[in-house]
């Protein structure tokens, strides 16, 4: 018989379910949301750093990119191409104009809209930086082996 105080099979099976009950302590470093932004700001870093033109951010290049892929094409539909929110959007289009890669007309059928085209001094800062970009992926992915490299590039595309 066991003295007071003493465990026993029983007593740890009853501390053990107590134990099970408890929530987890919460390590905000340990959670999705802050793993996703420490790898993208690393990106970003190596983005920067990588691409050559120190004017040029990742969302503007997004941006060239997708009116490379589409053609001419309104705020909304950058916005569904980029996943950049209205309120970046406009900053980033503005500043693209400003160096002469895009160009911003109003829709002939409704004056409300901004059609948005890359002109072919965009195209050409495109064509420079696409081997950069693949470079930077290669990069901002080197610390994974290839079988990595590969679920985690379907994993994110699977999440959205």
């Amino acid at each position: 018989m066991l003295a007071s105080g003493q465990s026993g099979p029983a007593h740890d099976a009853a501390e053990n379910a107590a134990r099970a009950t408890l929530p987890e302590p919460y390590d905000v470093t340990e959670q999705i949301g802050y793993l996703l932004r420490r790898a993208y700001h690393r990106h970003l870093a190596i983005f920067q750093e990588h691409i050559g033109d120190p004017q040029m951010t990742a969302v503007q290049f997004a941006t060239l990119c997708a009116l490379e892929r589409q053609g001419q094409a309104s705020q909304k539909d950058l916005i569904a191409a980029t996943a950049i929110d209205q309120g970046t959007i406009r900053g980033i289009l503005e500043r693209l104009h400003a160096r002469g890669c895009i160009t911003l007309d109003k829709d002939r059928h409704d004056a409300r809209k901004v059609l948005v085209a890359i002109t072919p001094a965009g195209r050409a800062l495109l064509d420079e930086m696409i081997p950069r970009a693949r470079d930077i992926t290669h990069r901002t992915l080197a610390e994974l082996n290839p079988a990595e490299q590969a679920a985690a590039i379907f994993v994110l595309r699977k999440m959205f």
